[in-house]
């Protein structure tokens, strides 16, 4: 599937980043937005807003029947559930950013991989993974922001993401923040 703008030689592209719970992702895609030609799209998701989160910003939160209508309605790129709740790319919001000829990140769960790799979309796609399976538990555990349950639920998840590597142009590890980061933009081609 091919989306306006979306070329691998012109200025916008589409980049799907996906990982793990703990990998490292979310900080790299923070560290890779300081280019100003890559912007990353705003998922939609069924779950609560957190103290701090914004509507349109940070997602759009929406309540499971609207997400269900948008399903049915094709208005997702992808979409998938996770620990409970949905997540999906408005498709909306990725023609209008690549239109622009911006770089889109898009930061999704391997489900959402996926469906994008069934649907023919143009994409690069690159996985993050954490050094070891051991880093990462560890990485987990020094957030101290969930119970034994729930870090053990994260693991499980975890270690089914890793064996779908394969379905991912690149894989960068993510033992050194900087260095990770530095091997993404060079996938990209980011001018950062």
């Amino acid at each position: 599937m091919s989306l306006p703008g979306n070329s691998h030689q012109g200025r916008s592209r589409l980049v799907v980043i996906s990982g793990p719970s703990g990998s490292g992702k979310t900080t790299i895609c923070k560290r890779l937005l300081e280019d100003p030609s890559l912007v990353m799209s705003v998922s939609a998701t069924t779950r609560k807003k957190r103290r701090g989160e914004v509507d349109g910003v940070d997602y759009y939160f929406l309540d499971r029947d609207e997400f269900d209508r948008k399903v049915v309605g094709g208005e997702f790129l992808e979409y998938a559930e996770y620990n409970g709740h949905c997540y999906g790319t408005l498709r909306s919001e990725v023609e209008k950013k690549l239109s622009e000829g911006l770089t889109v990140i898009l930061e999704i769960e391997v489900q959402g991989t996926r469906r994008l790799r069934e649907g023919g979309v143009d994409a690069l796609f690159l996985f993050v993974m954490p050094p070891s399976p051991e880093e990462l538990e560890r990485r987990l555990r020094n957030r101290h922001t969930e119970d034994e349950e729930t870090i053990l639920h994260r693991l499980a998840i975890a270690r089914e993401e890793m064996d779908m590597a394969h379905l991912y142009d690149h894989v960068v590890i993510n033992k050194d923040l900087d260095e990770a980061v530095e091997q993404a933009r060079g996938y990209i081609g980011s001018r950062i």
